[in-house]
């Protein structure tokens, strides 16, 4: 059987193209789908809602508790090289002040003696004339002395630190006052010249610590976290009244934000008076989503030794 071709047929039934049998979507047809696809989005996002807050409430108290870990772990870390005797905490709380160990020419990140061992008794008869006129000089507490032999390592010093010797943070012995320190004039293996110098009390174990300048940490809270920060100063000069604002000179670096509560804490009588313990307190609070807010509060304890 024949069969007429398409061109006949197309004349015949007046079409001006073969009939073709797809159709497309009709606008009611578009309108439903848009319609049941809202509806299950709507669906999803209802179950879907809960385990996103969740994700983002956790994030959030993360966030926080590595903010606050992280500055009480600086603190901390800076406390073990304090000067023995040398932690002292305004009267309500907010300020820490200690003096580092370590000269101001150490390297971040490389080792930094923070003191060593003096000499006390000259291996060779005589006196010396003058700073290292004799190998074997002892540091001299009769007399304003100007040079004394280290004995061991020789730390890093440079001129403008300061040597103390024998801090126990009581009048007549206490650094901060000056009665116990002396300014580096310079320093050669194994001799370090000092500015002249009579040193109060001789260590018992002949022990002498290198300081710079004070650290301060700062706590300034405020409620619901919003402009409360947690602060670090430095460089500022020594002082025998513990500032409770920042000295002129010296430098600041934001440490923490969002800080609700802040608390230091210090008993320096833990273990005999060898040994103090810093206790720490820290808040930090942030806005939720749902325009309440969180807190997160941790709190830690750090022992500093008061061996001079």
């Amino acid at each position: 059987m024949r069969y007429p071709s398409p061109h006949l047929v197309m004349l015949r039934t007046g079409f001006p193209h073969p009939p073709s049998r797809s159709r497309g979507f009709t606008l009611i047809e578009m309108i439903m789908v848009i319609v049941i696809t809202g509806i299950i989005g709507s669906m999803v996002a209802v179950f879907l809602q809960a385990p996103v807050q969740q994700y983002m409430d956790v994030a959030r108290r993360a966030d926080m508790t590595d903010i606050a870990d992280t500055a009480l772990r600086r603190v901390a870390r800076d406390l073990r090289l304090a000067l023995p005797n040398s932690v002292r905490v305004s009267p309500d709380g907010l300020f820490i002040e200690f003096l580092p160990t370590g000269s101001a020419s150490c390297v971040v990140g490389a080792p930094c003696l923070g003191g060593g061992r003096y000499r006390v008794e000259a291996a060779s008869a005589g006196v010396s004339a003058g700073c290292g006129t004799l190998v074997t000089d002892a540091l001299d507490f009769s007399a304003a002395d100007t040079c004394f032999e280290v004995l061991g390592p020789m730390p890093a010093v440079a001129a403008g630190d300061q040597i103390v010797v024998y801090n126990l943070g009581i009048p007549g012995a206490d650094a901060y006052a000056g009665s116990n320190r002396s300014a580096v004039a310079a320093a050669a293996a194994p001799t370090i010249t000092i500015a002249p110098f009579l040193y109060p009390f001789d260590s018992p174990g002949q022990r002498f610590h290198v300081i710079s300048t004070p650290v301060t940490y700062a706590c300034a809270p405020a409620a619901g976290g919003v402009g409360g920060t947690l602060t670090r100063w430095q460089g500022y000069a020594i002082q025998a009244a513990q500032p409770v604002a920042l000295p002129a000179g010296g430098t600041s670096a934001l440490l923490a934000a969002n800080v609700s509560n802040c608390n230091f804490a210090y008993d320096g009588f833990v273990v005999a008076q060898r040994t103090g313990l810093v206790t720490m307190r820290l808040g930090i609070t942030e806005a939720t989503s749902n325009g309440g807010s969180e807190a997160v509060t941790l709190y830690s304890a750090t022992h500093v030794s008061n061996q001079p």
